[in-house]
């Protein structure tokens, strides 16, 4: 969602020293509201269940507007009409991809070859396989990991220089053509060169945004399918390659560009997931949920810039495993049974600009 490619690794340090640290730890071991935790598991156990009639028309009508899109901004020689179907394109193509966020929480049974079709259609051809994600993201859920050095998913950019969140978004720009030289070039060269291999899935295998974390080698049959995807991604990235050399290199740069404006977007997205004001210490569950962000209506534009649940990305860290399509109503249940003046109703926010603002203000008393 990005929120969370390979180029964020080259933000400079992501833990603040002492010095730098606002005032801003106050709810890291704030105590749990039982009663929120409890409503929202006992209100909502009857809308749990992921719907494969909503998965699988919302994904692949995403994919196929995305790549139609992308097509008529390859082969339409107006400028306006191309440029059209290229902000279509990302838009379309972004929403497929947020699907790999949906696939690190349903259960393995409950969308039968979900996974084999989204990795076909979505995660090899933008070289984003799921193996990205899966692993990985469950460790920014664990309790004792959230917001500590061992999130893959944390920095507290809140407390760091204000130029660290413009350089944070701009970054994502690098990504699709980091990930073309990663699948074409560094995997292939890894399987004759073991310590390239290591050192490729330790810092480049994952949709991590901490410098700091390393990702550990796959096992078992979770390393069966990373063999699989990674065959994929190296097949397609050299493809593409060959067939720009053969064919000429505008619709690959076309491409680069939609995709590079996808990862921007979710890298503003990620900007506004969450506070970003823990330095490092473990987190109760009521205090993570108030360092995320939840941006329901009447804000009618997130869907956009956070689809597939993500604007509910606070309730979401309450109900990991809630369906992306279940969210809207477990928001206006337990709004309705906790009323406004609540700890629920805190992790609200009325939208991007104002959680930018927020964000760009606190790094400037962070200084």
């Amino acid at each position: 969602m990005i929120a969370q490619d390979l180029v964020e690794q080259s933000i400079p340090s992501p833990r603040p020293d002492a010095s730098e640290r606002a005032a801003s730890t106050w709810h890291s071991q704030m105590p749990d509201d039982k009663e929120m935790l409890r409503a929202a598991v006992e209100l909502t156990r009857d809308i749990s269940a992921a719907r494969p009639a909503i998965y699988w028309p919302d994904m692949l009508g995403s994919a196929a507007l995305g790549y139609t899109a992308l097509a008529g901004a390859i082969l339409l020689d107006n400028p306006i009409a191309a440029f059209a179907c290229g902000l279509l394109a990302s838009l379309a193509l972004y929403r497929a991809l947020l699907f790999i966020h949906e696939l690190t929480h349903v259960h393995k049974d409950a969308l039968p070859g979900f996974r084999f079709a989204w990795n076909l259609l979505v995660g090899i051809p933008l070289l984003i396989p799921s193996f990205m994600y899966e692993g990985v993201h469950t460790q920014h859920h664990a309790r004792t990991r959230y917001g500590t050095i061992e999130d893959p998913e944390y920095m507290p950019l809140a407390l760091m220089k204000p130029w660290s969140l413009p350089v944070f978004a701009l970054t994502a720009i690098l990504l699709p053509p980091a990930l073309l030289v990663r699948s074409a070039v560094l995997v292939p060269l890894g399987v004759v060169i073991p310590p390239l291999r290591r050192l490729v899935w330790e810092r480049a295998s994952a949709l991590s945004i901490n410098p700091q974390y390393r990702r550990r080698p796959p096992e078992g049959q979770f390393a069966r399918m990373v063999f699989w995807q990674e065959l994929g991604c190296s097949i397609w990235a050299i493809a593409e390659l060959a067939a720009s050399f053969a064919y000429g290199w505008r619709p690959l740069a076309i491409a680069l560009c939609v995709v590079s404006f996808t990862a921007f977007l979710n890298q503003v997205r990620t900007l506004v997931a969450h506070l970003w004001e823990n330095d490092g210490e473990a987190m109760t569950v009521t205090a993570q949920y108030l360092d995320s962000v939840n941006v329901p209506p009447p804000a009618v534009l997130s869907p956009l810039w956070a689809p597939v649940g993500l604007r509910y990305h606070a309730l979401h860290h309450l109900l990991p495993s809630m369906p992306y399509h279940s969210l809207s109503e477990c928001h206006r249940r337990l709004s309705a049974h906790l009323g406004e003046d609540t700890t629920y109703a805190r992790a609200s926010y009325k939208g991007l600009t104002p959680l930018l603002k927020r964000l760009a203000g606190s790094t400037m008393r962070a200084r």
